[in-house]
């Protein structure tokens, strides 16, 4: 048994891959802010870890893993960089709010936060079975 592949301690892994990805995005929005015609970016995870985990509201039954709505195994769960085409917020053609980008850093901050946190406590409560003190 790997004590390091529990679905835990994977998808807190997987979790500060994503706000480390979603902190290098929003930095390159916001470095563009400015730039004519530049279309902001942004990360899709959170859906996909919800069903990996299986948190779906309406899961689907299947028998196979080709099968349409089986999950995707944790392990295979990856962030995903979006880019936003559809909307302008300036007359030049660019869309970065300046001040959604603000908001979006403070939660990626306490995302990021809450599961370094979390994954250290985990591994602290490893070293103490190990060590037994």
């Amino acid at each position: 048994m790997d004590l390091f592949a529990s679905p835990i301690l994977v998808a807190l892994q997987k979790q500060l891959n994503a706000a480390a990805l979603t902190q290098r995005v929003i930095a390159h929005n916001v470095a563009n802010v400015n730039t004519p015609g530049f279309k902001k970016s942004s990360v899709s995870f959170t859906e996909e870890l919800r069903r990996a985990l299986g948190e779906d509201v309406l899961p689907l039954v299947t028998s196979d893993p080709r099968h349409i709505g089986a999950p995707v195994p944790l392990a295979r769960v990856e962030p995903t960089v979006v880019k936003e085409e559809g909307t302008t917020m300036g007359y030049n053609g660019n869309n970065v709010d300046i001040d959604q980008e603000m908001v979006n850093l403070a939660a990626n901050t306490l995302t990021y936060q809450a599961a370094a946190r979390a994954l250290g406590d985990r591994l602290s409560l490893l070293t103490y079975v190990i060590r037994g003190r």
